[in-house]
């Protein structure tokens, strides 16, 4: 396959995940304290919003890239 077939096919799975999604969360583990043998530490889970315009954008991208790719 070509290369911007390829980034097309990956934008646009980018895109419907974001819209199925609708963002992505990761966990942060952060040390409180740390004396010695003694450590204290707590997860925090942050969501990261990503609005249905950008997984738009993503996939009317992609399409382009693909029709691109595969014309030449």
């Amino acid at each position: 396959m070509k290369a911007l077939v390829v980034v097309g096919v990956v934008l646009i799975l980018a895109g419907v995940a974001s819209l199925v999604t609708g963002g992505f969360s990761f966990t942060h583990q952060k040390k409180d304290v740390d004396a010695g043998p003694i450590q204290i530490s707590h997860e925090s889970t942050k969501h990261v919003p990503v609005g249905p315009i950008v997984a738009g954008v993503l996939i009317v991208c992609g399409l382009g890239l693909t029709v691109v790719g595969a014309k030449k």
